[in-house]
């Protein structure tokens, strides 16, 4: 086995009720003046008022309006107004955009430089400010990740983050802080956890660790996503969905993501689709091109996920996982042509050379694509 190191956030808290640990961990990290940052919607739909009672003391700031896939402007803005409130801390509280701009804005809050020079790997030496990650949302894995992803609107190109400073000090996964999420966030968070899983495991990255991490958020979230979609108020498929969306963040945020992350980046830079969206039109079609340089892989899911018996061979078993992974898709109606969302195909030649050049994340894919190859996925996504 290799030498390899496993990174997530300082302390775990999970399963229904662990919002309760909230104040004791605020005191533990000795945060008292600080900031809460989520968006309109976990504000409107009142959970925001549900954490409220939960902290020892009032919020010197609450930004709640961090919009879907920011870019960074919206962070520099943000930046001057916590440092002028002088805080110690920040909560984030929200999905993955949330989550991702409390990252940055905490390790960036005594940085001196230009955001866009932090684009890249370990570009962050330090960060100062403590930081505890809620997720309202069973998707991105955000809250165990030392990734953070924004917008670079000159570039129309969604670019990422990387350093262990973004990796919050505590994650509480509560459940009950998953049920009000949209349906349509509900599905496409749940198919992004389910990339994130599944690219983690074939990943040339992977280790045993990651593997066994994967191969249970697999089996959580393909049989519990359909339920959670269907009624919120399903605890247990809540419960479920954010375990195996945790459990996806641990595998990907050591084993790394592959080309549906990266064929992704374009669609949202560009076209402003979802993170969770982007990921789960183009999982299928991706999944098809590399599912022969996977094969033993993709059995062992197909295995795992019940989709076969010992009557089948590999590759039955492996085009029954494909058809499985897009009869998941169906069923939580996330659409299954770039079409539907009025991106024009003509722009595929432009598409694929971005995407070529996200090659943190193709590197770990298990074929290694070329621009052409990456053009013929985007134009079978049509």
């Amino acid at each position: 086995m290799n030498i390899s190191e496993f990174k997530t956030a300082g302390k775990l808290i999970t399963g229904l009720g662990a919002l309760k640990a909230l104040s004791d961990e605020m005191a533990r990290l000795s945060i008292n003046a600080f900031a809460i940052i989520t968006d309109k919607g976990v504000s409107a739909s009142g959970l925001l008022d549900q954490v409220t009672p939960l902290l020892p003391t009032a919020a010197t700031i609450v930004i709640d309006d961090i919009p879907p896939e920011p870019e960074i402007t919206v962070i520099e803005n943000k930046l001057s107004l916590l440092r002028e409130k002088q805080i110690d801390g920040v909560i984030a509280l929200g999905g993955g955009s949330a989550i991702d701009s409390a990252k940055i804005l905490a390790a960036t809050y005594d940085y001196t430089g230009k955001l866009s020079d932090l684009f890249g790997e370990n570009t962050l030496s330090r960060r100062t400010l403590p930081l505890i990650a809620i997720p309202t949302t069973a998707g991105t894995g955000s809250e165990v990740t030392n990734i953070a992803i924004l917008c670079d609107p000159k570039l129309q190109m969604k670019k990422g983050i990387v350093s262990h400073c973004l990796l919050p000090d505590v994650a509480i996964v509560a459940p009950e802080m998953t049920k009000t999420c949209p349906k349509a966030i509900t599905a496409a968070s749940g198919i992004d956890a389910f990339v994130h899983a599944l690219e983690a495991y074939v990943s040339v990255n992977a280790t045993p660790i990651t593997d066994a991490l994967a191969e249970k958020a697999l089996k959580l979230i393909y049989n519990a996503l359909p339920h959670a979609y269907a009624n919120g108020e399903n605890l247990s498929a809540r419960e479920d969905m954010a375990t195996g969306s945790l459990m996806a963040g641990l595998a990907f945020g050591n084993a790394g993501v592959g080309a549906v992350h990266a064929l992704a980046y374009p669609l949202g830079g560009r076209f402003h689709l979802s993170h969770g969206m982007s990921n789960a039109v183009m999982l299928p079609h991706v999944l098809k091109v590399n599912a022969p340089f996977c094969a033993d892989k993709l059995y062992c899911v197909a295995k795992q996920l019940k989709l076969c018996d010992r009557h089948h061979t590999r590759d039955e078993a492996v085009k029954l996982l494909l058809n499985a992974v897009e009869k998941l898709c169906r069923d939580v109606d996330i659409p299954q042509s770039l079409t539907h969302f009025n991106i024009p195909e003509d722009c595929v030649g432009e598409l694929a050379s971005e995407a070529s050049k996200v090659t943190r994340l193709l590197r770990n894919n298990p074929k290694q694509l070329s621009v052409e190859e990456i053009e013929d996925i985007y134009r079978h996504a049509f």
